[in-house]
């Protein structure tokens, strides 16, 4: 346990001195205007959403985290107090970082957090299944590696169809095609991803991931780009982006969590009913992490070993159902938003037609 706390230290004390000196030297030599024009870049802005970010990102990682509670809601309670301050400053900018009158747009406020979920979703589902492949079916880096090949090629293969469904049918019903797939990707994750199971059930559960990304990522960043004016541009960029970063991030790190948690309380419950005495610092190394217990499983007798290697495989699987039944839910909830908040295609295009005339000519009333 001090071994951890003194990891987790480490890794704060060598994070936070990078992060003062990045915020320094963008405050000193970030020019105060765009190349485009003179308006001043919203630096403030940028600080306060770094600390929301950053705030965020380590109050979820470190909610697993045995005895790390205080510093949870610490970073939660920053998290939150970043958010508003960040609010307030984008309402009083002379030039925000983020417009949020622009933001507040039903297609672009929905397809941003779409496109968080539906990538977020791609990201947290290579993340677990990376562990899986290696730690359950014994796969190499490698192997592992190449075993995600198949959301790869399903990606490349639908993306030019999406745009084509985009134009016909809009993005709505788009983007509600891929949160299908991507739920089917994860329910076949849930139900077949075992051990000793055939590539061919991975493969699966990677190509209906694919598909899904595929067919949503294309409206989600068509209806950015779409409904903002030409020189708020850059922010439709930057939210695409920001799909891609922040829900990799985001989802991530509450499917590393889930993980984490679930594989803890399985392995404590494997430790408990085996009837084994077993002191608290072994029982601590047990239940921290599969690789914890391999380490652990070395320094023992091989029938020994093989015991506790096959009881962290069964934790293991027991943890990432938690992590999919997150992204069950994750894509649920997305699905749910788009449904009732995006616009359907006559709708769609009505409004995309007042925007730009509006941002033509400021005297056409907003919709």
């Amino acid at each position: 346990m001090l071994l951890e706390h003194f990891w987790w230290g480490s890794v704060l004390l060598l994070t936070l001195p990078l992060a003062v000196v990045a915020i320094v030297l963008a405050w000193r030599y970030v020019p105060a205007h765009v190349n485009e024009g003179t308006e001043p870049v919203d630096n403030l802005g940028g600080l306060l959403s770094l600390v929301l970010v950053g705030a965020l990102i380590l109050g979820i990682n470190f909610a697993p985290v045995p005895d790390a509670t205080t510093l949870t809601i610490v970073l939660a309670i920053v998290a939150v107090v970043a958010l508003g301050l960040f609010f307030l400053r984008q309402r009083r900018a002379r030039n925000p970082l983020y417009d949020l009158a622009v933001a507040a747009r039903p297609p672009f406020w929905v397809a941003a957090c779409a496109g968080i979920i539906v990538f977020g979703s791609l990201m947290g589902a290579m993340f677990i299944g990376q562990q899986f492949l290696q730690n359950v079916l014994g796969y190499s880096t490698l192997e592992a590696g190449l075993s995600i090949l198949p959301a790869a090629f399903c990606m490349v293969l639908v993306a030019p169809r999406s745009a084509k469904i985009v134009e016909a049918r809009g993005a709505r019903f788009t983007l509600l095609i891929g949160y299908v797939f991507v739920l089917l990707g994860f329910v076949t994750m849930l139900l077949l991803w075992k051990e000793d199971i055939s590539y061919w059930r991975v493969g699966l559960g990677y190509a209906l991931v694919g598909i899904g990304v595929g067919l949503a990522g294309t409206p989600a960043s068509h209806s950015l780009t779409g409904s903002v004016p030409i020189h708020r541009v850059g922010m439709a960029s930057g939210t695409a982006d920001l799909q891609r970063d922040l829900g990799g991030a985001i989802m991530q790190s509450i499917f590393g969590a889930l993980l984490t948690a679930g594989y803890a309380t399985a392995a404590g419950t494997l430790i408990s009913s085996s009837g084994k005495d077993v002191s608290a610092s072994t029982q601590a190394e047990l239940t921290k992490s599969f690789s914890s217990a391999v380490d652990t499983a070395s320094r023992y007798p091989s029938s020994i070993q093989d015991s506790i290697v096959a009881g962290a495989k069964t934790a293991f699987l027991q943890g990432d159902q938690w992590a999919y039944t997150a992204g069950i839910v994750a894509v649920l909830l997305g699905a749910v938003l788009v449904f009732f908040c995006f616009p359907k295609v006559e709708r769609e295009k009505e409004l995309l037609a007042r925007y730009h005339a509006e941002d033509v000519d400021p005297r056409v009333p907003a919709p």
